[in-house]
């Protein structure tokens, strides 16, 4: 017998929950605590985020970013994600997003057996990535 809306809204539910009550979860929560309640994380982050700002207005007048304004980023960048309550929280979110990743991967693969689609393209295009989430917050993950 096919699922009505409201018995997978349940189930959702039910997972959202579940979801909530994850290690990985209260790890987040607490990180973001700690980062939130710590004067220079707070500082370090609303310069990086000034600064960021500052070079895409530039960038959006026409003038190009130079050499030393790039220099300058990245050395507020290193200061930023090497504050030990910035970096724990950059590691909590890292497994947050997993636990996230998996669990999107986990609930379309039934999914993309019924649609024809394949579970790994679906969970890839659909699951939040670090880099984005790290925009969000105004942090650029630098793989170098």
């Amino acid at each position: 017998m096919p699922a009505d809306t409201h018995e997978v809204l349940q189930a959702a539910e039910k997972l959202g929950q579940l979801v909530s009550q994850h290690p990985s979860v209260a790890r987040y929560k607490a990180a973001q605590k700690a980062v939130a309640d710590d004067a220079e994380a707070n500082r370090l982050l609303a310069e990086f985020d000034r600064e960021l700002e500052r070079l895409a207005r530039q960038e959006q007048t026409g003038l190009p970013v130079t050499d030393a304004q790039r220099q300058t980023l990245e050395s507020l960048q290193a200061r930023t994600v090497s504050h030990i309550k910035i970096k724990a929280l950059n590691m909590a979110q890292v497994d947050f997003m997993d636990l996230m990743r998996k669990v999107s991967a986990a609930w379309q693969g039934p999914l993309a057996e019924k649609t024809g689609a394949s579970a790994a393209a679906a969970a890839t295009a659909t699951s939040p990535g670090t880099p984005q989430a790290a925009a969000a917050r105004g942090i650029t993950i630098n793989p170098h």
